[in-house]
């Protein structure tokens, strides 16, 4: 199998990193314990607790330790011992490529890119369990949409378990600083036109009042498909046009928005690293209260806001319900899952089924609120109106759907709505934002689609696309460098078959 690792991922594979995570790995991947499988709520009566490792990220300040109360309380619920490796979400990607290709993994790994290459090699070379035949087994599990267990099949088969998060209300837009708006007397911007007003007066108007011009109007997160988005009226890569998938790389709204892109560079209106910037650095300058304009998810910015709120009480970010072009009104959907979960042909089928069962129990009610919500009476009280408000105690055991919600995990439409420690008042407005988006919401039409030619030479054109894209943008290439190497990419048969193969396979999908 090594042989066949694409020279991409062999270059990533630094020996220190392979010291720390491939000895974690072959300790946490070696115990023959197994159970009974088939169960949907495991329980503790007589049987040996089984021990399984899982691998997968976090987004809390804190990862939760080996004595964590809700760890201890679903291996209590499950009979397990879990060995959890919280990876931060820095370098995620790189990290997992690293595991799947030194073929000692975890019993349960998470990879975020469903279209991961390797990921997809390793599938087609049997490395991983075809699900399909005991999935039926177990009843949570099988609550998550029909739709969401379809767009993830790889060949017809269920190799994946999703990482089921709502269709609506997740993907990144735009999220401001309302109050700032509201000082400044500025309407909530609805086109990249009002959006980059705004960036200037947040620039311009010393909108947190300390006599200094030192915000950031916009900091991008490094990622800034959104804009093209908005212009193209696509979700991603691809959008369909007559029945027929278009590569949204050809089309003009991608041009026009590297080209609002370096206007917004140019004016200084974001950092001049962004693009090498990490996760949490952006996420730390938020906190700092320097930031106007946050690209984010509903809920993940209650990170942000929770910590800026103890020194600017009125601190206040709101997140957009959409954009707007000639194209039409834009809020990205989600494909409905955030990742997807692998078990390894090495775990034995006993052992299978009861990481099944430990899954199906994190899916039923009593497991998602364990994980997102904890212990009752320790982690959070309940109102007379049902809300649950999170105690000291939640925030101190990092407890959260980004944490041990992102392993366990149920079916629900405003999961991207809440945070812990969000007042309530909050949470429903987000609940409006989330159905706001709905009735604006654009779809990918690729999900579940790939391409073979794509999965061999896709990770090299995306990252010399990328590279020129952040280029253009910082001004270090003009905008005609994009032109010429669309026309070389319109030239290049390769590529041109991807689309054929795409769409060849969008065809197969519609009948």
């Amino acid at each position: 199998m090594k042989k066949q690792i694409n020279h991409w991922v062999k270059l990533m594979l630094t020996a220190c990193l392979a010291v720390t995570l491939l000895s974690a790995c072959a300790s946490n991947s070696s115990d023959p314990s197994s159970g009974q499988g088939g169960k949907s709520s495991p329980d503790a009566s007589g049987d040996k607790p089984v021990s399984i490792s899982i691998i997968t990220e976090f987004n809390t300040p804190e990862a939760p330790g080996p004595d964590n109360p809700v760890l201890k309380e679903f291996e209590k619920k499950t009979n397990t011992k879990l060995n959890i490796m919280w990876t931060s979400p820095n370098s995620y990607g790189d990290k997992i490529n690293l595991i799947l290709a030194s073929g000692e993994m975890p019993d349960l790994v998470k990879v975020l890119d469903f279209n991961n290459s390797l990921m997809r090699q390793m599938i087609k070379q049997g490395a991983f369990w075809d699900l399909s035949p005991y999935l039926k087994d177990y009843p949570h599990l099988m609550e998550y949409p029909e739709a969401t267990w379809e767009k993830t099949k790889i060949d017809g088969k269920n190799y994946v378990i999703p990482s089921v998060r709502p269709s609506h209300g997740g993907p990144w837009l735009p999220i401001i600083r309302q109050d700032w708006l509201e000082k400044l007397k500025l309407e909530t911007p609805r086109t990249l036109d009002d959006l980059f007003n705004v960036m200037k007066a947040f620039a311009e108007q010393d909108p947190d009042g300390n006599g200094v011009a030192d915000t950031i109007p916009l900091l991008p997160r490094n990622d800034l498909g959104w804009a093209e988005g908005v212009l193209n009226h696509s979700n991603g890569k691809w959008k369909e046009t007559g029945g027929k998938l278009i590569d949204t790389t050809f089309e003009p709204g991608t041009r026009e928005a590297l080209v609002w892109l370096n206007k917004v560079f140019a004016a200084g209106y974001m950092p001049a690293d962004y693009a090498i910037m990490k996760e949490t650095q952006s996420e730390d300058l938020a906190k700092a209260g320097k930031v106007g304009i946050y690209p984010n998810t509903i809920e993940a910015i209650w990170r942000v806001q929770a910590e800026l709120i103890k020194t600017e009480p009125q601190a206040n970010f709101l997140p957009l319900s959409y954009l707007e072009s000639d194209a039409g009104t834009y809020a990205p959907s989600s494909p409905g899952f955030s990742g997807v979960f692998l078990i390894p042909k090495s775990v034995p089928e006993d052992k299978m089924k009861r990481i099944l069962a430990l899954m199906d129990y994190g899916a039923s009610e009593e497991g998602f609120t364990l994980a997102c919500f904890g212990i009752e009476g320790v982690h959070y009280t309940v109102g007379e109106d049902g809300f649950k408000t999170a105690t000291d105690q939640a925030f101190k055991d990092s407890v959260s759907q980004s944490s041990f919600g992102k392993v366990f995990e149920r079916s629900d439409p405003y999961l991207w709505a809440y945070r812990t420690g969000m007042p309530k008042e909050l949470f429903e407005r987000n609940k409006q934002i989330v159905d706001e988006r709905t009735s604006h919401s654009v779809d990918d039409p690729s999900v579940g689609l790939i391409s073979d030619t794509w999965l061999k030479i896709g990770p090299d054109y995306t990252k010399k696309m990328n590279d020129l894209k952040t280029k253009i943008i910082m001004g270090q290439e003009s905008i005609e460098a994009w032109d010429r190497y669309v026309d070389t990419l319109k030239a290049d048969a390769s590529y041109m078959k991807v689309i054929d193969e795409m769409n060849s396979a969008y065809a197969a999908r519609k009948g």
